[in-house]
């Protein structure tokens, strides 16, 4: 399919042909013929993507930090590549479309149907592009008399929609709009329906005509003398009752002018972006609110609601981004005594074919625009990709990828991409424009948003599961179904019927599989492991780990989809520790600290072996993430092993330390976690890690959740 991405690193925009997106659970998939660009907010992130490195640094201070204590923690070499990868990510451009519905996913049946037609919200969902996939939550249906070059404008007029409900002006309020780009107009023609009297101002004499045309009473051109007068008349020398600002500066101007403009507590909502330096003494006098609208209304930004489907109440929360958008692509049918007008603020309208001279005319500005609409065949059908019909060369690892989110792009493929023994056959993700840029950057064979496509591939003997946690168990069985071997980022699974799920499958398979624990091949690693062999008896080991803290909302934490960072990432260390010890292990412990926060990141982990070793696990996010990430220290028959952060081991013994340190930067083992994985699939096996060892760490970790609800130790069974 066509659609629009823009590159992060150097701004370049283009229309490319990407594997189109399948349905999925709680999503329509929808053939768009009509979507709108946004000329202040796509003209923003395009202009954002343009800049220079230096310029990027500049206006996102906030993001250099967390490079520069990246780089402390984890060296430049690690951070170069986190960055770079950071930067190489496709931009889809476009939020707002319309379209019709082909297809439902589980769980959609009687909330939309095929055919029906619809408007659909969301940056990243409802793109520039031929085919979009859209959780029901953002996506309402269109009435009959309302067109699709009208219905595109849904998300913008439910922006206005949820700026409007904050300002909260009732009938014979008299409010001041600032600026009259689409928004604006939009929102200016809502607060006129609602029985506002309304006063725009701008700098474009035809915008301010245009809102005088639509219920709009007193229009100014802004810089011109008289306004605060004529407000004045207008409001029986009162000043205005609220005032919404829906200009795109840079200046703090539009805040000086509502303090200047506005009644004793009056409210001022910000649906634009403008500066933010308000007069401190001005407001302080009259009182003024400050808002700054969050999008489209309640649930936008929240992934429980938007992906997930969960409801708000409708006692507490009525009007929704869900209910703003429908509301809105209600009020435009002509059929309405008074409605809201958007096909007159359509201006220029371009075949997607034509998409890049769109946006050229919106970013230049080479002749006046307002509304810009993008159009498309409504004869467009996704393409299906068509596994290939050859088998794997002999002695060679042919390997499909499944996902390819940050972790996989920045550090997975790339290492993958320098061996010799590998072929990329095929990269399967849920999104077109990464499949393809996928493809592209690491020279796969082919791209494919079907996941289903790689296990058809008669031309594939191996995968690499990169997909997020939930999914990793029943794609690592399936993978050992399909004759292939598989290997899975960590955890391997997220509950004990996962755990079972794996056994089952690898029981009658001739294939294997691995997890990508990655630290057990580490060199400093193996190194440790070594020394601690060659002492026979109970080894006791340490490992500290500052994790840092991640943002709650993290979908690592969300249960369903992450299982939270113990099941996540806590398993690394586990795994270690397993290697290390050399021993089964018989015997969780596990205490949590009561710390105020609303996820479970702060734990002590006792581990016993069957040896007679010990391992204590402490993970904690309450550090400072500039610090050492990472400490292991093993005791063992007069030794000492201490290893910081994969950069440094010492080695202690019969009175004397030695040091090593890791000459080209931190290495914890991806590179030969991965060769390892294609050598054993090139020459058909065994696997590089005991397949039962890999099972027993996973119930290991699945019992540390076990311990801490019990209060007590668990046993492994």
């Amino acid at each position: 399919m066509k659609q629009v991405i823009q590159s992060a690193r150097s701004g370049k925009l283009s229309l490319k042909n990407v594997p189109a997106p399948r349905v999925r659970a709680g999503s329509v998939l929808v053939r768009v013929h009509a979507s709108l660009i946004s000329a202040g907010t796509e003209r923003m992130v395009i202009d954002f993507a343009r800049k220079s490195l230096a310029g990027k640094a500049k206006e996102r201070p906030d993001l250099v930090r967390k490079v520069l204590d990246k780089a402390r923690r984890d060296g430049l070499a690690a951070t170069f590549k986190a960055v770079m990868a950071r930067l190489d990510e496709p931009l889809p451009l476009g939020y707002s479309a319309a379209g019709e519905v082909i297809a439902l996913g589980p769980g959609t049946e009687g909330a939309f149907r095929t055919g029906q037609r619809v408007a659909l919200a969301g940056a990243g969902i409802a793109n520039h592009a031929e085919f979009d996939c859209v959780p029901t939550s953002l996506a309402a249906p269109i009435p009959d008399d309302v067109t699709y070059d009208q219905a595109c404008f849904g998300t913008l007029s439910a922006i206005a929609l949820a700026g409007v409900r904050n300002l909260g002006a009732g009938l014979g309020d008299v409010v001041l709009v600032m600026g009259v780009g689409l928004v604006g107009q939009l929102s200016a023609q809502l607060l006129a329906l609602q029985g506002a009297r309304v006063i725009a101002v701008d700098v474009n004499k035809d915008r301010l005509e245009l809102a005088a045309r639509f219920g709009t009473e007193l229009t100014w051109i802004l810089g011109e003398p008289g306004l605060a007068e004529a407000v004045g008349a207008l409001s029986q020398g009162r000043g205005v009752d609220g005032i919404l600002i829906a200009a795109a500066t840079q200046s703090s101007e539009p805040l000086e002018l509502a303090a200047d403009l506005a009644r004793d507590r009056a409210r001022v909502v910000m649906v634009g972006k403008t500066g933010t330096e308000f007069p401190y003494a001005a407001f302080m006098k009259k009182e003024l609110s400050l808002m700054v609208s969050r999008s489209y209304g309640p649930g936008r930004y929240d992934d429980d609601f938007e992906m997930s489907g969960v409801k708000y109440p409708v006692g507490w929360v009525r009007w929704t981004e869900t209910e703003n958008l429908a509301e809105s692509l209600r009020l435009m049918s002509p059929s309405l005594p008074r409605s809201l007008h958007v096909a007159p603020l359509i201006t220029h309208r371009f075949a997607i074919d034509q998409a890049e001279q769109a946006y050229e005319l919106v970013t230049e500005g080479s002749e006046p625009h307002l509304g810009v609409v993008l159009t498309y065949p409504d004869h467009a059908v996704p393409a299906t990709a068509l596994p290939a019909s050859s088998a794997p060369a002999s002695g060679r690892c042919a390997l499909g990828v499944i996902g390819a989110g940050s972790f996989a792009r920045t550090v997975l493929l790339p290492e993958l991409a320098r061996l010799s023994n590998v072929d990329l056959v095929a990269l399967a993700t849920t999104r077109g424009h990464t499949a393809d840029h996928g493809q592209q950057t690491f020279n796969f064979l082919r791209s494919t948003t079907d996941a289903a496509d790689i296990l058809a591939d008669p031309a594939i003997n191996a995968v690499l599961v990169a997909t997020r946690h939930s999914d990793h168990a029943q794609w690592v069985a399936a993978c050992l179904e399909a004759g292939k071997s598989v290997l899975v980022e960590k955890p391997l699974a997220l509950s004990m019927e996962q755990v079972n799920l794996v056994r089952k499958a690898r029981h009658s398979a001739n294939t294997f599989f691995q997890v990508g624990f990655n630290r057990r091949f580490a060199p400093f690693a193996v190194t440790m492991q070594s020394e601690l062999a060659r002492h026979p008896g109970p080894k006791v080991i340490s490992i500290r780990v500052n994790a840092g803290a991640l943002p709650p909302e993290s979908w690592v934490n969300a249960e369903a989809e992450g299982g939270g960072r113990i099941l996540g990432e806590l398993c690394h260390f586990i795994d270690l520790a397993r290697f290390l010890a050399g021993a089964a292990i018989v015997k969780v412990d596990a205490q949590a600290a009561l710390a105020p926060q609303e996820t479970n990141d702060d734990v002590a982990v006792t581990l016993t072996f069957a040896d007679g070793s010990l391992a204590s696990i402490l993970y904690t996010s309450m550090g400072d993430s500039a610090y050492s990430k990472e400490r292991i220290e093993c005791f063992a028959g007069g030794t000492v092993l201490a290893m910081d952060n994969f950069l440094s081991l010492s080695i202690t013994g019969n009175g004397k330390s030695r040091i090593i340190k890791a000459r080209a930067g931190q290495d914890k083992g991806h590179s030969e976690e991965l060769s390892a994985f294609v050598q054993a699939v090139a020459l058909g096996g065994p696997a590089p890690v005991d397949e039962e060892e890999l099972l027993e760490t996973s119930q290991a970790t699945l019992l540390v959740l076990d311990s801490l609800r019990l209060g007590h130790s668990v046993a492994l069974d």
